[in-house]
């Protein structure tokens, strides 16, 4: 398995654990923001966790400021936009950093191991996703364009 489910995380609520929970599933991990012109894409990511979580498939959020200021609220704020704007009911993360000098391992991890166009690593927006295997491996890094039903085909794929 890999060393992504021991990737230590904190939660919206403030608990830290890893994504240990989440070996043997198929995972869809995403920066995630509230005021950015992608945040409607909350609703498919709803959708396709829906579909599928019965199936092993989990949609991690993790919301990020780092573009754009667009994720300005504080955790519980972010859980609370959530809920009652898309009925988001997959794990939504303490904010946390996805470039820079303090970008939390695990998005240094998917990175790396699916970098971007041209082989860059930085994520270049919010709602970059990153689809992820039951054995713990990135198998696919998707744009912030592409929408959440676009993806579908690749999740049914790993199921």
């Amino acid at each position: 398995m890999s060393e992504i489910f021991s990737i230590p995380v904190e939660g919206g609520d403030g608990k830290q654990s890893t994504l240990e929970q989440f070996k043997g599933k198929v995972l869809l991990i995403v920066n995630t923001a509230s005021k950015c012109g992608f945040t409607p894409q909350y609703q498919g990511l709803e959708e396709l966790y829906e579909k599928y979580k019965d199936k092993g498939f989990a949609v991690l959020a993790f919301p990020c400021n780092q573009f754009g200021q667009q994720e300005p609220g504080s955790d519980s704020e972010i859980q609370e936009f959530c809920s009652l704007n898309f009925g988001v009911s997959f794990p939504v993360y303490s904010k946390l950093d996805v470039n820079g000098t303090n970008a939390h391992p695990l998005f240094t991890h998917l990175k790396q191991a699916a970098p971007g166009i041209l082989g860059t690593e930085g994520i270049k927006w919010n709602f970059t996703k990153f689809l992820v295997n039951r054995d713990g491996e990135v198998v696919n890094r998707f744009a912030p364009k592409d929408k959440p039903a676009a993806i579908a085909a690749d999740i049914e794929k790993l199921l």
